[in-house]
């Protein structure tokens, strides 16, 4: 597909390196961040600071400690003060301290040489470029936990009681350490465990709406106007939402189906490229499991695929899958069963994960619709799936 063609604006900006301008439902915890190291651009010499950023996959950790880092460093740019960022992540260095202070100290030395010094050699080293230069360092540690289990409570140690071991000199280094929770601070002894404690931002897991406005957000930078129906983010929000509120997995499916919408010359990124996605990251049911259905739970699936590849919406509600149900058994020459049996095979196939159910309530009414979705198998290839099971007679 030529470039001309593409749903795609830039997709870059579904980049798992790429940090928004602006974060959805972060902006309390950004601030916060600016505030406890506003000293930083006022008084930079005479304190330092320390805090934990703790939460679960894709919370936005990371995304928020960079996006701090530049706000800061460009607001002291403005102050003419002389203070660098450096984001490293723990686990691509194995947890090393020395192969985390070499990189650190070759962000100010890029020719520093790689051999020949130690661990507290190279943090010496680190202090002493920094007093030449009169700098500060913010120095984020990413996967922190890494750290801690390779090198154990010493090397933080070293870290949080670095000035102490520089009296009257001016304060030069600043930690911020991002893990999942606090149960690796848990394995430092008292003393080490007491100067990380003090300052803690925990974010909690994204709820379905705000997955919705971080995805809206990055369809606006990342995709051509109209690209992405409001139906199909929907979807991709709910998936995400289901697999522990992760807004980095949202974002990579969201970059999958436009790649699958792409490959496929449509116009658009429907519900079933965002299924496609989902299919390619998650494994997608079972043969197995479709011949272990009964026939009219097969039959009832079958009608609720088919409904989906027709209409290429992200749910459908009972009633029309209960239509497309019965058109299959008219074409088969079976009667279908009642609408009450219906619901006990609604009930086994959300259970065994093939579809997922929502039951709203009807506005200004006291009727209530149940929606169907097809949250990780395509609709066409689940049709295929399960005509190939009919013919072959395994009903």
């Amino acid at each position: 597909m030529s470039q001309y063609q593409s749903v795609f604006r830039d997709e870059t900006k579904l980049d798992i390196n790429y940090v928004p301008h602006r974060l959805p439902h972060r902006d309390r915890e950004l601030h916060l961040l600016m505030e406890f190291f506003s000293f930083a651009l006022q008084t930079p010499d005479r304190m330092a600071q320390r805090v934990l950023i703790t939460g679960d996959v894709g919370t936005g950790k990371t995304a928020l400690s960079q996006r701090f880092g530049t706000d800061i460093t460009r607001e002291a740019v403005k102050r003419a003060v002389h203070l660098r960022y450096v984001h490293v992540n723990c686990r691509e260095y194995r947890g090393s301290l020395f192969l985390i202070l070499q990189h650190v100290v070759s962000t100010f030395h890029p020719n520093f040489p790689k051999r020949g010094y130690s661990a507290e050699e190279l943090l010496r080293t680190l202090m002493q470029i920094l007093d030449e230069e009169s700098a500060h360092v913010i120095l984020t540690l990413d996967e922190f936990d890494s750290l801690v289990e390779r090198e154990g409570s010493e090397a933080v140690y070293q870290l949080t009681r670095l000035q102490e071991t520089r009296q009257n000199k001016p304060q030069r280094l600043s930690l911020i350490c991002i893990l999942r929770n606090l149960s690796a601070i848990a394995k430092l002894d008292p003393s080490t465990r007491s100067t990380l404690q003090s300052n803690i931002i925990n974010l909690e897991k994204y709820s379905k709406p705000q997955l919705t406005d971080i995805l809206n957000d990055r369809v606006a930078l990342a995709f051509k106007p109209s690209m992405v129906p409001e139906e199909t983010i929907n979807l991709i929000a709910e998936l995400a939402h289901s697999e522990n509120g992760n807004a980095r997995f949202g974002i990579e499916l969201l970059w999958r189906a436009g790649k699958y919408a792409n490959a496929e010359n449509q116009e658009t990124v429907t519900p079933d490229c965002a299924r496609k996605a989902v299919s390619s990251i998650i494994p997608t049911i079972r043969k197995t499991d479709l011949t272990m259905l009964g026939l009219h739970e097969k039959l009832f699936l079958l009608g609720t695929a088919r409904l989906f590849k027709q209409t290429q919406k992200a749910s459908v509600t009972l009633t029309e899958a209960e239509q497309a149900y019965t058109i299959v058994c008219e074409e088969r020459n079976t009667k279908p069963n009642t609408h009450t049996q219906l619901w006990k095979y609604l009930r086994n196939l959300t259970n065994t994960g093939i579809i997922k159910t929502d039951v709203t309530t009807t506005t200004n009414s006291r009727g209530r619709t149940t929606h169907i979705q097809l949250p990780t198998i395509p609709a066409h290839e689940l049709e295929k799936e399960l005509a190939a099971i009919l013919e072959k007679g395994d009903a």
